[in-house]
Parts: C-alpha cells; sequence; structure tokens
C-alpha cells in the first residue's frame, strides 16, 4: 500500500508518496515542480516511484493545470485520482463560510492539518493559521474546531509588482526589512512585510478576543521562513501543514469518518 499526496499551488507543484496514509507519516520519496515543468513528471520525478494505490490531493491552480497532473498520472498508473474540495464538515473541522465549497482547499485542508497537529501535542485551544505564498491567507478556528472566518491578502511579490505598474519610477532591487528605512528598496520591502505582518497580529487579537484565551498560532508556505521573524508573537513554522492535511482527510475516508 502506497499513498501520493499532491499539492498544487498557484507557483508550484509539490508532492509526497508515503507507505501508508497515516497521520504523522513520514514520506519515502517527495518533491517538487514549477507548473511549467508538470510535463516531465512521468519522464522524471515520478518514473521510479513505487506504483501508488491511493491518491488525494489539493489543487487551487486552474483546471487545466490539474487536468496535466491527471495526463501524467495517466501515463504511468491506474490509480483514481481524487480532489479535496471544502466541505461543510471534514476530519473534525466544521466550515463557517457563507459558500462552504467555495473555501480553497489549500486553506480547507491547511485547517485541517494544523488542527489536528494541535490536538496531538495537547488540548484543543482556538488557532490562527498563516499560509504565506503568491498570495497569504490567515485563518481563525474557534476551540471547537469551527472555521469562523479568514483573512486573504497580495503575497509580497504580487504587492510589489502591482506598485511598480501603478506608479513612475519605483523599478528597484528587492531591499531588507528596516524598522526606518532610508531608501525606496528597504521601503517597498519593508512596507508589505509589515503589512502583512499586521493582517496576521490583527487576527490573533481578534480571536483571542473572541474567544477569551490565547490561540495556538501556525505558520506555512514558501516564503513563510522570511515573514515569520518580522511578526511580534511567536508562531510554529510548519513546512507541510498542506501534506499533514490530506494524510488525516485520507486515513479519515478510509476509516469512514
Amino acid at each position: 500500500m502506497t499513498f501520493l499526496a499532491i499539492d498544487v499551488g498557484n507557483t508550484r507543484l509539490k508532492w509526497a508518496l508515503y507507505e501508508s496514509a497515516t497521520p504523522g507519516a513520514v514520506p519515502v520519496a517527495n518533491g517538487a515542480e514549477f507548473l511549467e515543468n508538470i510535463d516531465q513528471l512521468s519522464e522524471g520525478a515520478w518514473a521510479s516511484l513505487p506504483v501508488p494505490t491511493r491518491m488525494i490531493g489539493c489543487c487551487v491552480a486552474a483546471d487545466a493545470i490539474r487536468r496535466r497532473v491527471e495526463e501524467q498520472m495517466e501515463e504511468l498508473w491506474d490509480v483514481p485520482t481524487q480532489w479535496v474540495v471544502a466541505s461543510p464538515f471534514e476530519a473534525g473541522l466544521s466550515n463557517g463560510y457563507d459558500h462552504p465549497t467555495r473555501l480553497g482547499a489549500d486553506r480547507w485542508v491547511a485547517m485541517i492539518g494544523a488542527r489536528h497537529r494541535m490536538l496531538a501535542h495537547g488540548p484543543a485551544r482556538p488557532m490562527v493559521v498563516v499560509m504565506v505564498g503568491t498570495a497569504v491567507t490567515v485563518e481563525a478556528v474557534d476551540t471547537q474546531g469551527r472555521f469562523l472566518g479568514g483573512l486573504i491578502l497580495p503575497g509580497h511579490g504580487i504587492m510589489l509588482r502591482a506598485l511598480e505598474s501603478g506608479t513612475a519610477g519605483l523599478h528597484v532591487p528587492t531591499g531588507e526589512v528596516r524598522e526606518f528605512p532610508t531608501n525606496t528598496s528597504d521601503a517597498l520591502t519593508s512596507g508589505g512585510t509589515f503589512a502583512i505582518a499586521g493582517a496576521i497580529e490583527r487576527m490573533v487579537q481578534h480571536l483571542r478576543a473572541h474567544c477569551g484565551e490565547e490561540p495556538a498560532r501556525y505558520m506555512t508556505g514558501g516564503a513563510g521562513w522570511k515573514m515569520s521573524p518580522h511578526i511580534s508573537m511567536n508562531f510554529e513554522l510548519v513546512e507541510g501543514l498542506i501534506f499533514d492535511g490530506l494524510l488525516e482527510i485520507a486515513h479519515r475516508r478510509a476509516a469512514g469518518g
């Protein structure tokens, strides 16, 4: 029995192969490809893998990208593809979105991964889950596991490109994060970083006031390690939170719960 988990984001496809869909499992193989290189998977990174017996994926890219992933799998294996779609309830998490199925699959899966990571190490608490990538999402979940709502804001790269395209003379190199920037490069980098940090800190304040206790705090995503040092409160940096969620979902579905 082998289990393939796939996370297709806006920029890259990340994958991990496990011996079984067991929460907390360590992958026997893993990798990542930029979306423009997906068509090389069947002859490259996936060519020598054992045949997976199950697959569950999370995809926020366009349908055409998802189909390209499926075609690469079909080149090698006869395994059904399952793509997670947010639902009113799954794996112990309830969905408070106005239209639950419109919640991004990556946000849903990351929250499931974070909640079960928390429960594996202690009692239930409210939690804030942050993903820092092409876009930044900041989610609030209460102690009972109800997703209360979340923020979406542009990632640092999108902010800089928007400023460059809308303001003359701002085509400058990336700068450093400074408390008091004294050049345009540092001003742009610091402004974007502190804008994201402020949104994250505000959500923690909202959830703390709503639930009356200190939330657990998790951060994931390709740029999480850049963002974490510039927030005034500690976050646990978890590299594979979406994979944690996919393992939990696969385990629960196999057990019928």
